[in-house]
């Protein structure tokens, strides 16, 4: 039976066969997904896993697509977005969030709040389960430097807390979430002693955003991860591969940690790019850039 066919037995979760991921992603670009599921609730991820596994269907988890590059050959199996899940909770300095909502959007309620803790991520464009899964960070903070716990559904559907002191959260990770598919998180924060300066130091950091990164153009964030003493941008740039192109794809001239869609490109144009620029950053400098976006699929 064909997998489009034995989905058809799943009716309850919201589904598109063929899915184009160029719509999925912020590079906007990408093969399709044979099937992408979009549930609106956690019995329905719950009814996804538990199909897919007694099925022995492969599949994957993702939230905005903003760090991924999907491949043009397309996605076998099915990839669930959970962009569909919503819901957040302020309570005294307590903050809870479903994995779908936006990350910004969870942070300005915050700071709108007086809450502090979150504000140096602002301008983060993933989704909530996106920036926990990654240990997504900026301006000297990170996602986990304030998180209590993670509610998380293992690949067999059940569903368990996870505390803070469980996980270790690195660089662009966190051990222990590894084979998980994250439902919310929750965020001690503290209370402002003044809101204005709170609120100020927001917009200041969307101000250095929009300012320093190429954010006119689909691009899906820093490209690379931070190298042991140094910066990926310092380093490409210091290499003069700023503008560098293949086929429409061309690293950022405005942050050369940016590989940018410039003009219509393919993921076969971002993939030689990424792998161009390796390579002469590792002939020139002897450094050798580890990617930190994610590539899925065949190219």
């Amino acid at each position: 039976m064909k997998l489009k066919e034995k989905f058809k037995n799943l009716r309850a979760v919201p589904l598109i066969c063929d899915a184009s991921m160029a719509e999925y992603t912020t590079y906007k670009t990408g093969g399709a997904a044979q099937v992408l599921a979009l549930p609106q609730n956690i019995n329905q991820i719950k009814d996804l896993v538990n199909f897919a596994d007694a099925e022995k269907i492969n599949w994957r988890v993702m939230g905005f697509g903003s760090n991924i590059l999907a491949g043009g050959g397309g996605i076998e199996g099915v990839v669930c977005c959970l962009k569909n899940l919503k819901g957040m909770e302020i309570r005294n300095n307590l903050l809870i969030s479903a994995s779908g909502e936006a990350f910004d959007n969870v942070i300005a309620s915050a700071v709108n709040l007086g809450l502090e803790g979150l504000e140096n991520l602002s301008g983060i464009p993933g989704s909530v389960g996106g920036a926990v899964f990654m240990n997504a960070g900026a301006y000297g903070s990170e996602t986990f430097d304030n998180i209590i716990s993670v509610l998380a559904m293992d690949l067999r559907g059940n569903i368990k807390t996870l505390d803070k002191t469980f996980l270790k959260p690195y660089y662009r990770r966190v051990e222990g979430l590894e084979n998980c598919i994250i439902l919310s998180a929750r965020w001690q924060l503290r209370q402002a002693k003044n809101i204005e300066t709170l609120k100020a130091r927001r917009l200041e950091i969307l101000r250095r955003r929009t300012q320093k990164q190429p954010l006119e153009y689909p691009s899906a964030g820093s490209v690379f991860k931070r190298p042991k003493d140094n910066f990926a941008s310092a380093l490409i740039d210091k290499c003069g591969l700023k503008g560098l192109r293949s086929g429409g794809a061309m690293v950022s001239e405005k942050h050369a940690g940016f590989i940018i869609n410039y003009d219509n490109a393919s993921p076969a144009d971002i993939k030689n790019l990424i792998e161009e620029v390796q390579k002469k950053v590792f002939e020139k400098t002897g450094v050798k850039l580890e990617l930190e976006q994610i590539l899925w699929g065949k190219f």
